[in-house]
C-alpha cells in the first residue's frame, strides 16, 4: 500500500502545478454547482496501477466526487474497455481530470513494462526487480507500480539496503575491506551485497562473507560460469544491459534476481482517456 501521508503530499504538489490558484477555463464556463459522469477508458491493452492515486487526486479536491471501479490494480485491461465511472461536480473532475491521468498513465505503463519483463523471463524461480532509476519525488509511485506488474522492490533508498558498488570499493581498497567496514559498522540484520565485474570479484566477494553478489554488465556466459562458481553460498543478482531481447536467456542462467532499470526509467505512458458522458 501507498502512504497517505506521502501521497497526499505529492497529489497536493502535482495539483499546485497544475492549477496554480485557478482553472481559468473551467471557472469562466462550468457552474461548480453542477454535477455530471465520467468514465475512465484504456485506450490500449495494459497492467493496471495507480487507481488510490487516481481517486485521491479526484477527492481531494472534491469530497462529492464518487468512483466505481470495474478493474483493481494488477489487473490486465482490455483494449476500449471503461476502468472506472465517475460522478460528482463537474468543474472538479476536470480540474482534477489532468493530474490524475498523468499519475494513472504513467504507473499504469510501469506495470504493464514489468509484466513483459516478467512474462519474458519465463521462471516464477526468477525475480525481476526494480532498481533506483525512479523520477525524483514519485519514487514510492514508481515502486508500488513495479509491484502492479508482478516485479518485486529492491532496496527504497540509500537507508535500507547496502550495496557495495564500485566506488565504494575504490574508496575501501578492496572488495574485502569494503564488506568487512560494511559488517562493522551496519546492522547484523541488514544483508550485504557486493556488485562485481568479473569472476575474481565473485570469489573475492564471497570469501569476503558477502549475502549477495550483483554481476554487473556480464554477459550471458559470464553469469552463468559466476552461477556455477558460487554453488548456491550466495544470492546472485544480474544487473546492467537487461532488455526484453536477453532477459530469457539471462533468467535460464540460473541467477536468482535480474535487476531492470528500463521498467521505471523508460517505461512509456499507457494510453487512457477520460470522457464526460452527455
Amino acid at each position: 500500500m501507498i502512504n497517505n501521508i506521502w501521497l497526499d503530499r505529492i497529489i497536493h504538489m502535482a495539483l499546485e502545478e497544475d492549477l496554480g490558484h485557478m482553472d481559468l477555463t473551467t471557472d469562466a464556463i462550468v457552474d461548480p454547482e453542477t454535477r455530471g459522469k465520467a468514465s475512465l477508458l484504456a485506450r490500449e491493452k495494459l497492467v493496471l496501477a495507480g487507481l488510490p492515486v487516481f481517486s485521491r487526486v479526484f477527492t481531494f479536491l472534491s469530497s462529492k466526487i464518487e468512483l466505481e471501479y470495474y478493474f483493481e490494480d494488477g489487473h490486465l485491461v482490455p483494449e476500449g474497455e471503461r476502468i472506472c465511472f465517475l460522478s460528482g461536480p463537474i468543474s472538479a473532475i476536470m480540474k482534477a481530470e489532468r493530474t490524475a491521468l498523468n499519475f494513472l498513465q504513467r504507473m499504469s505503463g510501469i506495470a504493464t513494462l514489468t509484466r513483459r519483463y516478467v512474462d519474458k523471463a519465463g521462471s516464477d524461480r526468477v525475480k525481476v526487480l526494480d532498481t533506483r532509476k525512479t523520477v525524483p519525488g514519485l519514487r514510492v509511485l514508481d515502486k508500488y507500480a513495479v509491484r502492479m506488474g508482478g516485479g518485486f522492490n529492491h532496496r527504497f533508498g540509500l537507508f535500507d539496503g547496502i550495496l557495495i558498488k564500485d566506488n565504494h570499493i575504490v574508496a575501501a581498497g578492496s572488495i574485502a575491506k569494503a564488506v568487512a567496514l560494511a559488517r562493522e559498522n551496519a546492522p547484523h540484520t541488514i544483508k550485504v551485497e557486493v556488485e562485481v565485474e568479473d569472476l575474481a570479484g565473485v570469489e573475492e566477494a564471497i570469501q569476503a562473507g558477502a549475502d549477495v553478489i550483483l554481476l554487473d554488465n556480464m554477459p550471458p556466459d559470464a553469469i552463468r560460469n559466476a552461477v556455477n562458481l558460487a554453488r548456491r553460498r550466495v544470492i546472485m543478482e544480474a544487473s546492467g544491459g537487461i532488455n526484453l531481447n536477453n532477459i530469457e536467456e539471462i533468467a535460464q542462467t540460473g541467477v536468482d534476481l535480474i535487476a531492470v532499470g528500463a521498467i521505471t526509467h523508460s517505461a512509456p505512458a499507457v494510453d487512457v482517456s477520460l470522457e464526460l458522458i452527455a
